[in-house]
């Protein structure tokens, strides 16, 4: 039997900011909803070129959930995977077998400040 997921991963925000370096960055699609076991991409375009990009997930109690770090490459977590190409100015989120514990607001940070793995976005994109 096939089960609809919260409504909640229906929700994706599209975030346009200014990143640090005077880019911007668009999330599309603007909103998903998933069935439990199927698949999806979410996908970050820049207009300029990015050092590192980062993938969240905010749960419907808000709590923030880094999912990637990355430098131009591909990363998988799981049923997650996510690659950064800079030469074609874009990321993906791929999500795999969707799962109920999946649920959230999904979004890209492009050029966020990064230290030993912790991140923060940029004061002008928050």
């Amino acid at each position: 039997m096939e089960r609809k997921l919260g409504a909640v991963l229906g929700i994706l925000w599209v975030w346009i900011c200014s990143g640090v370096r005077g880019g911007e960055v668009e999330q599309s699609p603007s909103a998903l909803s998933l069935h439990e076991g199927t698949s999806s991409v979410l996908t970050c375009n820049f207009s300029k070129t990015m050092r590192n990009v980062q993938w969240f997930r905010q749960n419907s109690s808000g709590s923030l959930t880094n999912l990637f770090n990355l430098t131009p490459g591909t990363k998988q977590n799981g049923r997650l995977n996510s690659t950064f190409n800079s030469k074609e100015l874009k990321s993906t989120l791929h999500i795999r077998d969707a799962q109920l514990e999946d649920s959230g607001t999904y979004f890209c940070a492009a050029d966020a400040q990064c230290f030993q793995q912790a991140c923060s976005l940029a004061p002008n994109c928050v």
